[in-house]
């Protein structure tokens, strides 16, 4: 009997411990699940408490695949989503609003839908200096919800963002120039980071880093030049002379122009050793 009552008293504290949002987590009711989730994933939205995101999701997670194809199922694809985006996990809620683009695409929502899915991409972005591929995926789909939305609210925030992950693709390219440079000073072989600078300039020709690779170019051009055998050294001057003059066409007041200077006078006064003398 004593077992028998503390049993009872145990059964009693455990009830009483069960929150509403447990007891409906627990039962099989998915209308009651799915009126519970919608209820805290809209007090979320409103207070912004991950918490609240979290508990909501633990409930949807139970019931989409229970309302695929029901009256219900638009809004709560598009809840789910969001509930990922909000708690920033931006790989998965990425891929749902995909697919809530992909299954909806009629739907009141699609458009921001398109909107978060690729800014989800923009947030999974690295830093330039590891691999690009969710930048490019992050550029390519803000440039596309840009191009199919050209009215949208969101369109100068999502041009910002197509500059802003532009120049993380151009920060990366100049660095790669530089460190082919950098290699160039150890092993004496300079051809890789003119290749590297002059494609830069070919490619990114709005860039903020437009002046670097020019300078860039008649650095490593002199470099190579006066590493060369004798053969080849006065060619290669004028080349470093020719990319000075390109340099100077766009950069005559430019940040790097006195340096380009420097770099001028010392290719001027390699050619001198290559001067006829006159005769008297």
């Amino acid at each position: 009997m004593k077992y028998f009552i503390l049993f009872l008293i145990s059964c009693t504290v455990l009830c009483s411990s069960c929150t509403p949002f447990q007891v409906v987590l627990k039962e099989s009711d998915s209308v009651a699940k799915y009126k519970m989730a919608d209820s805290l994933y809209q007090v979320a939205i409103v207070t912004g408490k991950k918490a609240k995101f979290r508990s909501s999701l633990k409930l949807m997670e139970q019931i989409v695949p229970l309302y695929r194809g029901k009256p219900q199922a638009e809004k709560l694809s598009y809840m789910y989503a969001n509930t990922f985006y909000n708690l920033e996990d931006y790989f998965v809620a990425g891929y749902q609003f995909e697919r809530f683009e992909s299954t909806y695409p009629k739907s009141d929502s699609v458009e921001v839908a398109a909107y978060k899915s690729a800014k989800s991409y923009y947030e999974l972005s690295p830093r330039s200096s590891l691999d690009q591929k969710d930048t490019e995926k992050g550029l390519e789909k803000l440039q596309a919800f840009v191009n199919k939305y050209p009215n949208s609210s969101y369109r100068i925030e999502a041009n910002n963002l197509v500059s802003e992950l532009r120049e993380k693709l151009e920060k990366k390219d100049i660095d790669t120039a530089h460190q082919y440079f950098s290699i160039g000073e150890q092993i004496g072989s300079f051809k890789p980071a003119i290749d590297a600078y002059e494609n830069f300039i070919s490619d990114h020709p709005g860039s903020v880093f437009r002046e670097v690779a020019f300078y860039g170019r008649v650095e490593a051009s002199y470099n190579r030049a006066i590493s060369s055998v004798p053969a080849v050294q006065k060619e290669r001057l004028l080349v470093s002379k020719d990319f000075y003059a390109k340099y100077l066409k766009y950069y005559k007041a430019g940040d790097k122009k006195e340096d380009a200077d420097a770099l001028i006078a010392a290719i001027d006064k390699e050619l001198e050793k290559y001067q006829q003398p006159t005769e008297n």
